[in-house]
């Protein structure tokens, strides 16, 4: 499942991100920041518009935000309550 469409509030474990999805700038930018297999993140907020971009993800301390193509190209696995 993307990270695209957990919940607002809902914690889940990065299980795979497809890097080539990514420019390299912004894939070095994220695996910096510890976007990366086995890192736990949740959506902390949605953009307000139509395309719901962007999306800003709580890691660790802090809050990152991503692009909704960009969140789709993470795979998760819930572990917490929404």
């Amino acid at each position: 499942m993307g990270l695209d469409v957990i919940a607002r509030g809902q914690t889940a474990r990065i299980v795979a991100v497809d890097w080539v999805a990514f420019v390299p700038e912004e894939a070095k930018r994220l695996q910096a920041l510890g976007v990366e297999p086995g890192a736990m993140v949740s959506v902390a907020h949605r953009g307000i518009f139509a395309g719901r971009d962007p999306l800003a993800l709580r890691i660790g301390r802090m809050v990152v935000a991503v692009r909704r193509v960009h969140a789709r190209a993470i795979s998760v696995t819930p572990e917490g309550p929404a």
